[in-house]
């Protein structure tokens, strides 16, 4: 349970201005092996949700992305891939981005494609400058979620849409304790047996369970000023695809 001056980190409540810091670590440690940590936590499915998501993103030549927490790049090559304009892939843990960069230069990917290394919360970007904002599996494990939201209205241009894919509540109940085993007894065991960091992975997944559910992130889009919010729940609800429009 967070307050005013503490928030989750799992199911740990922590100084407000500790999280980042230990965000950091996690993804410092896991983000040679980002890749292998989304297979494993999904078992391979992020890469279909990712597809549909992108699909979502509506990926045109005369489009500006934003994508946040965009780390190893996945969201942001798709968007190019599919024909989408230029593109700031952002995230505040270098050592991700550089996992990105290293991997757009490899694919070819360069041209049209900006790194930048910033705090979601607080974008050094100007108002109304990007069409659509993009967020994948990275709002979770921000301090201020409405800061976030906020400020990804603020950058998109009238008309621009927001889209956030993340890990969001099982709508299936019959499923729950399968997933609560995957979750907590298998991962963290994976996450030390692949990557020797079980500490890592348990957060991972403690993360998912203390992210809001559906209807209250939604309403978080509504506070946030965003129009026409919608929801869209894949694998029962495994995750789910949050979008808002600047009207």
């Amino acid at each position: 349970m967070s307050s005013d001056k503490t928030v989750d980190f799992g199911y740990r409540a922590v100084p407000r201005a500790e999280k980042k810091r230990l965000v950091r670590d996690v993804f410092e440690s896991v983000a040679p092996r980002y890749h292998l940590m989304n297979d494993l936590m999904s078992l391979g499915i992020h890469r279909a949700w990712k597809r549909v998501f992108v699909t979502a993103l509506d990926p045109r030549p005369a489009k500006r992305l934003l994508d946040l927490a965009g780390g190893t790049g996945d969201v942001s090559f798709a968007w190019l891939e599919a024909g989408g304009g230029p593109t700031i892939l952002s995230d505040v843990n270098a050592a991700m981005l550089g996992v990105g960069r290293d991997r757009a230069l490899g694919r070819g990917l360069a041209d049209g494609l900006a790194f930048l290394v910033a705090d979601a919360e607080a974008l050094p970007l100007p108002a109304r400058c990007t069409d659509v904002v993009a967020i994948a599996f990275g709002l979770r494990n921000c301090t201020d979620k409405p800061a976030v939201l906020a400020e990804a209205r603020r950058v998109l241009t009238p008309g621009g849409r927001f889209l956030c894919l993340e890990f969001s509540r099982l709508q299936v109940a019959a499923l729950g304790p399968l997933y609560d085993a995957w979750s907590f007894a298998v991962l963290p065991r994976l996450g030390a047996m692949v990557a020797g960091d079980a500490a890592s992975y348990r957060y991972l997944a403690e993360s998912i369970r203390t992210f809001p559910d559906q209807e209250t992130l939604a309403g978080m889009l509504r506070a946030a000023g965003f129009a026409r919010v919608s929801v869209r729940n894949l694998s029962g609800g495994i995750a789910a695809i949050h979008q808002g429009w600047r009207l």
